[in-house]
């Protein structure tokens, strides 16, 4: 009983891990595990019973935080977007304005990819809405399936980096730290991740020039001013939306909250625009919505329920202990706890990482002096890779539902595989480069606070007289 006891927190982990690996509900094996070694604790004197009354503080922090709103309203408005036909104008625009270049779809596709990143902040409306409408013509024109396969994946994994990203969101909460802070330290990464895949294109286009084939005359259908206003067409709303959520959230004017709130009411226009507002588009988003909300509010009850209990039983030290004391001090963490975070990915999705991971990882990067705006931004970049790599990559799970029985499941997996490769290079540069993340965050300030000297200029004040009133 004293192994027992004096290895409670570690006990905790594994039961943990077990659990997720036979395969039980995330959220309910959290709650189960949590609820199960807190009865334990009780009986071997580790953690008073009163303290499990904690527990309805916690799911009342749940139900109350404003910032958790954020997530419907996003999940809402790219559930509308994917179907409202902004992307088909986007890659047909954009596919024609880099058409007569090697790998011009693929550079089409990312760069949209991008785009509807940046304004709808889910994952899978990006993949199935890409995977709808590049995915026949670029394989019609003569482009390798797996590097279709692979290109389409990628540009909308890269979602989960781009604000006003979801995964975004849901770090800044669970670090404690502005959202607004983290969509500033997510500007910098993105960048580089669309420059890291253009360039990937180009080298496949030199050195695998079959693979990706310019395309032909006759499907260059615009040319000239008449190509320009069609790229307009679709620029200029995605901009005005991308201006609407993000603009507002960096110059203070909304929460993510509000900002997600007037994204729908956008995303609502844009489809009444493209004359594809009707019921049944609204009832898909809203179903689609509904089983993600419920789905994220489970497992942060469930996590929620696992780490109460497990800082009850000294958790919180054993982590701190184990991570801080690994060589090589902050990159040696950082390299740790990457590696582990990318074995774990190919087992959990990246609500159940940010929800149970993070709460416990976060305490250990504060005290080694890590940014946390950096760590969260890494963590994201890294989360990534969880929608790619095979076998349970949910990117490539959305290709296979919407690919044809034609194309092998073996070459979705291998076409993923390089740009896989390249999430982890972003990784390294994010680990070995923090100012790609802190730029435009370092507000350095000219003034040294302890040279102020405020000066209280003293006013001299009639005398009282407390005496009786005179007549």
């Amino acid at each position: 009983m004293s192994i027992i006891r004096d290895n409670m927190a570690p006990l905790m982990f594994g039961g943990m891990v077990l659990f997720m690996l036979i395969g039980y509900p995330a959220a309910f094996s959290l709650a189960a595990t949590g609820l199960f070694f807190g009865f334990i604790g009780i009986e071997l004197g580790l953690i008073a019973p009163q303290f499990l009354g904690n527990l309805t503080y916690q799911l009342f922090g749940i139900v109350s935080n404003d910032l958790l709103l954020a997530i419907p309203f996003f999940t809402l408005m790219g559930a509308i977007l994917e179907r409202c036909g902004l992307a088909e104008d986007l890659l047909d625009s954009i596919g024609q304005l880099f058409g007569p270049v090697r790998g011009g779809m693929s550079y089409a596709v990312i760069f949209v990819g991008a785009i509807l990143g940046a304004i709808t902040g889910t994952v899978a409306a990006s993949v199935i809405a890409m995977g709808v409408i590049s995915m026949t013509p670029m394989l019609k024109y003569g482009y390798s399936t797996r590097h279709t396969m692979g290109v389409i994946a990628a540009s909308g994994t890269i979602t989960q980096l781009i604000p006003p990203s979801l995964v975004l969101v849901v770090l800044a909460d669970q670090l404690g730290r502005s959202v607004g802070d983290m969509y500033a330290g997510a500007i910098g990464p993105s960048v580089i991740q669309v420059a890291l895949f253009c360039i990937w294109v180009f080298i496949v286009s030199i050195i695998w020039p079959n693979d990706v084939p310019a395309l032909p005359m006759e499907a260059r259908t615009l040319r000239g001013w008449q190509l320009w206003k069609k790229c307009l067409r679709g620029m200029i709303p995605s901009l005005g939306l991308i201006f609407l959520v993000l603009g507002t959230i960096f110059m203070g004017l909304a929460t993510p909250s509000e900002a997600g709130a007037m994204g729908v009411v956008g995303a609502i226009a844009l489809a009444a625009f493209y004359g594809t507002l009707n019921w049944t588009l609204l009832y898909q988003g809203m179903a689609t919505t509904m089983r993600l909300t419920a789905m994220v509010v489970f497992i942060l009850i469930g996590a929620r329920v696992f780490s109460l209990v497990f800082q009850g039983v000294g958790g919180k030290e054993w982590i701190e202990h184990l991570l801080t004391a690994l060589p090589g001090g902050q990159v040696g963490f950082l390299i740790f706890v990457n590696i582990f975070i990318f074995v774990v990915a190919f087992f959990l999705d990246f609500f159940e990482i940010a929800f149970i991971l993070i709460p416990l990882l976060a305490p250990a990067a504060d005290k080694l002096g890590i940014d946390l705006i950096w760590f969260g931004v890494l963590i994201c970049a890294n989360i990534q890779t969880s929608f790619m790599h095979p076998p349970f990559g949910f990117a490539l799970f959305y290709l296979r539902g919407i690919a044809p029985k034609s194309i092998k499941t073996s070459d979705i997996y291998w076409g993923a595989i390089p740009w896989v490769f390249l999430q982890v290079i972003l990784v390294v540069i994010l680990i070995f480069w923090p100012q790609s993340v802190t730029y435009f965050l370092d507000k350095k300030s000219d003034v040294d606070p302890s040279t102020v000297k405020i000066d209280i200029p003293q006013i001299e004040l009639p005398a009282l007289d407390f005496g009786p009133p005179k007549n």
